[in-house]
């Protein structure tokens, strides 16, 4: 149904009052853009919804006694919503498609705005480079090491090798694991007289314990006593030697002999590296003279130089440490070889003036039976 004063149909306004209606249509409005508040929208759809709309006999809708509120919704509608020139208008009436889209913005104002990057931008992308770098230097590395390994083990490449520095490190492996041998030994020779100590002692408390209760073998049970408790004193100095150089073989193995095997592991890898490096320079030099290829063997010349000064100086290192190392183990093992030997012969040969004596000789302090270990204020 038209409005005889209008060209819009009635489906397209029929939420609306005919006053209203005619008002955007002297605007020069076929059709209303759609409402930006959707709450109030809501109201009005509402409204409209609920209440009858009254024909007359000229097709014209009657007024209803909520027209007024109605077309105060409306108003505000119109007020608080966007400007129409500012907004697209669709043609076509109700339920129209989308091809009668008119842009009526000005187009000053662009739907996205670029901003530039600030500093923070610029240092993280600087970070992301550098470990990037990292990356790709590491897997090149990898990857020319891994590549010189496979070829040395199935025959195919060259290594370098320094005969007298092989000879002496491998002396040092078989030395370390000779050392670590006398070591166990010595923990367990230790464990079995702490169980021999405690066996004596309780062994003593026996016959002491028997020589009260019987009297017709007071004196033998007496003796027995007593022997046992000498034995337990003497045993107890032993322990302390035997401990003594349990330790200083523990710290000759653990840490000086490791710290120079560490030493030799970096060498080791440094050399893989050189001989990599070296292969490397070798086939390309080798190759084609061009533009480029002078450019790349100009890097790889300098990248083996320093892998070059990297593998002598860790070389030089090992060799010192080599060398440090046999002069402390010498010395060490001279002092704790002998303690050893004074120590068990005066035990077995019961000599306990001899036994103490070896103890004072190496500074070795032993704590009393039962004394329990020194709080932390007294250690303070």
């Amino acid at each position: 149904m038209r409005n005889g004063r209008s060209g819009l149909s009635l489906p397209d306004c029929w939420p609306l009052s005919k006053t209203v209606c005619w008002a955007l249509q002297g605007a020069g409005v076929e059709t209303l853009a759609p409402a930006p508040s959707l709450a109030m929208t809501d109201g009005i759809l509402g409204k409209a919804a609920t209440m009858e709309i009254p024909i007359h006999g000229n097709g014209e809708a009657g007024q209803l006694p909520e027209d007024d509120g109605l077309e105060q919704d409306l108003q505000q509608v119109m007020v608080s919503g966007p400007n129409l020139n500012e907004t697209s208008i669709v043609s076509g009436g109700y339920g129209g498609s989308g091809d009668g889209l008119i842009p009526t913005g000005s187009g000053r104002h662009p739907s996205h705005s670029t901003t530039p990057p600030g500093p923070g931008d610029e240092v993280a992308r600087g970070i992301a480079g550098e470990k990037f770098d990292i990356v790709k230097k590491w897997g090149i590395n990898t990857y020319k090491c891994t590549k010189q390994l496979l070829s040395e083990r199935f025959g195919r490449g060259s290594r370098t090798v320094d005969l007298e520095l092989e000879l002496q490190i491998e002396l040092l492996r078989e030395t370390k694991r000779k050392y670590e041998s006398v070591l166990q030994l010595g923990r367990a020779l230790t464990a079995h007289l702490y169980s021999l100590l405690q066996t004596q002692h309780a062994l003593g408390d026996a016959f002491a314990d028997l020589s009260q209760k019987s009297p017709e073998l007071q004196e033998e049970f007496g003796y027995n006593a007593e022997t046992q408790k000498l034995l337990c004193k003497n045993g107890e100095t032993l322990l302390g030697a035997v401990n003594f150089f349990v330790s200083s073989i523990n710290t000759l193995v653990t840490k000086t002999m490791e710290d120079t095997l560490m030493t030799v592991k970096q060498y080791e890898a440094a050399r893989l590296e050189y001989d990599a490096y070296r292969t490397d320079l070798e086939e390309l030099s080798l190759g084609p003279r061009d533009a480029g290829t002078r450019g790349r063997l100009e890097s790889a010349q300098a990248t083996f130089q320093a892998h070059r000064d990297k593998y002598e100086k860790l070389r030089g290192d090992v060799a010192i440490k080599l060398k440090f190392l046999e002069e402390n183990k010498i010395k060490v093992m001279h002092k704790q070889l002998l303690l050893f030997h004074n120590a068990v012969s005066a035990y077995f040969a019961g000599n306990q003036k001899q036994l103490e004596q070896t103890l004072q000789q190496f500074n070795i302090k032993l704590r009393p039976p039962g004394a329990e270990k020194p709080s932390w204020l007294e250690e303070q």
